[in-house]
C-alpha cells in the first residue's frame, strides 16, 4: 500500500507572480495560480485518448526499470497506455516539462519511500525527458549509490533523488531482502532523515503490513509529523500527502489478462483493496501538523485501472517461473501491484504538478 509526502520549497518568484495578479504575497510556494473552487481532481473519469497519450514510448526512457517496462516483456497490448485522467468539475493543466524544470531550478527533490514510489519518480524523470530533451555535453546523469538514484538536470543546477526507505521510519525492510513480517521501530527518524535535510522536494512513501496495519501507519506518521514540524518551514516549502495506490491481487479482483479500466457502469460500486481505516488515520495525524500538509488523492482513479498493472509482463526477479510454470498458470505470478510505464504514476504526476503549481484557494499560508 503506497503512501507519498513531498515537501516543496519555493523560490521567490511565487510572491512575484502573486503581485502582479493583485493576490496576497502570502500565495503557497510554487504556486503561480489557484485551482477552481469546488474541483477535486481525485474524482473524474478515465478517457480514452489515442492522440494525448501516452506522453512519451516505453523504448524513449532511458530510466524505466526492466520490471515496469511491459511492453519490453511481451505485452500483447498497449491500450493501457492510452487512458487520460478527467476530473469531474474541472480541467488539468497541461504538463510542462520545461517550466517545472525551471521552477526547480537550484533545487533539490528528494523522493523517499518503496518501489511503487520509485515507479512515480521513474515516471516523472521519463515525463521530463520526453518533454524537456536535455542538450549535449553530458547536461543530464543519473546514478545509484546503495539506497541514493540521482538525476541531475546540469543545465537548471536541479536534482531529482529516489532515497528507498520503504516505511520511511527504520524498518527490516531497508535492505534488499524482503522479510516475511514487516517490523518498524517506534525511535526518532534519524537513520533515513538524514539524508532528507536540505532538499527542496520531497516525496515520501511506505508500505506498512501487520501490527494492526493501520496504528502502525499511525505511528510512522506521528514520527513524519514532528520531523515536517522540526526542519521544514510552511512559509518556504510545500508538503504533499499521496494517498495509496491500490493493489488488485485476491479473490475477485486480479489483474492478469484485464486490458481496460473499471467500466462507467460498474465504477461506483467498485473498490480495489484500499484500507479506508488506513485513509482516515493518513487524513487524522496530517490534518493536525503544524506544517500545512496537501492531499494528492490518487486512491480513486488507480482502483478503476485493474488493467494498467504490470501482471505477468515484468523482469522476474524473486521465484522466477520457468516457461512451462507460467504458460500453465500465469495468474500465480502476475503483479497486482506495479504499474507498467507509460501508464498510472503518469497521471499521479500530472496531479501533483496540478497540486504544486495550482493549490485551491484555501490551502494557504
Amino acid at each position: 500500500m503506497q503512501r507519498a509526502l513531498a515537501v516543496v520549497a519555493l523560490l521567490s518568484a511565487a510572491a512575484a507572480i502573486a503581485a502582479a495578479q493583485g493576490e496576497s504575497p502570502e500565495l503557497l510556494p510554487f504556486a503561480v495560480g489557484a485551482a477552481p473552487e469546488g474541483c477535486d481532481v481525485g474524482e473524474g473519469e478515465w478517457v480514452f485518448d489515442e492522440a494525448a497519450r501516452p506522453w512519451y514510448a516505453e523504448e524513449e526512457c532511458p530510466y524505466i526499470q526492466p520490471d515496469l517496462t511491459c511492453q519490453a516483456h511481451g505485452r500483447p497490448d498497449a491500450a493501457y497506455q492510452r487512458w487520460r485522467w478527467q476530473p469531474r468539475d474541472c480541467s488539468l493543466p497541461s504538463f510542462n516539462a520545461t517550466g517545472m524544470l525551471e521552477m526547480l531550478r537550484g533545487k533539490r527533490m528528494l523522493f523517499v519511500g518503496d518501489s511503487l514510489l520509485r515507479g512515480q519518480y521513474t515516471s516523472l524523470l521519463c515525463l521530463l525527458h520526453r518533454g524537456a530533451p536535455g542538450g549535449g555535453g553530458g547536461s543530464r546523469s543519473f546514478e545509484t549509490v546503495d539506497s541514493l538514484s540521482i538525476f541531475r538536470a546540469k543545465d537548471y543546477d536541479a536534482t531529482i533523488e529516489f532515497y528507498w526507505a520503504p516505511m520511511l521510519a527504520e524498518s527490516n525492510s531497508d535492505g534488499a531482502a524482503v522479510p516475511d513480517d514487516r517490523l518498524i521501530r517506534g525511535a526518532p527518524m534519524n537513520k533515513h532523515s538524514s539524508f532528507w535535510k536540505g532538499a527542496d522536494v520531497l516525496d515520501m512513501s511506505k508500505d506498512i503490513v501487520e501490527m494492526e496495519a493501520a496504528e502502525a501507519y499511525r505511528l510512522v506518521l506521528h514520527q513524519v509529523t514532528r520531523w515536517l514540524e522540526g526542519n521544514v518551514d510552511p512559509k518556504s516549502a510545500r508538503v504533499f500527502f499521496v494517498t495509496a495506490s491500490p493493489s488488485h491481487a485476491g479473490a475477485g479482483g486480479e489483474c492478469y489478462d484485464q486490458t481496460t479500466p473499471v467500466g462507467a457502469a460498474d465504477a461506483a460500486s467498485y473498490r480495489g483493496s484500499t484500507s479506508r481505516r488506513m485513509v482516515q488515520v493518513a487524513g487524522e495525524v496530517l490534518g493536525a501538523s503544524r506544517v500545512p500538509v496537501g492531499v494528492v488523492n490518487v486512491t480513486r482513479m488507480s482502483e478503476l485501472r485493474r488493467d494498467a498493472h504490470t501482471q505477468v509482463y515484468r523482469e522476474q526477479r524473486l521465484a522466477k517461473p520457468t516457461a512451462e510454470q507460467l504458460a500453465a498458470d500465469p495468474r500465480s505470478y502476475a503483479d497486482c501491484t506495479h504499474w507498467c510505464l507509460p501508464g498510472v504514476p503518469d497521471a499521479w504526476n500530472e496531479l501533483l504538478y496540478w497540486k504544486l503549481f495550482f493549490p485551491a484557494r484555501d490551502e494557504a499560508i
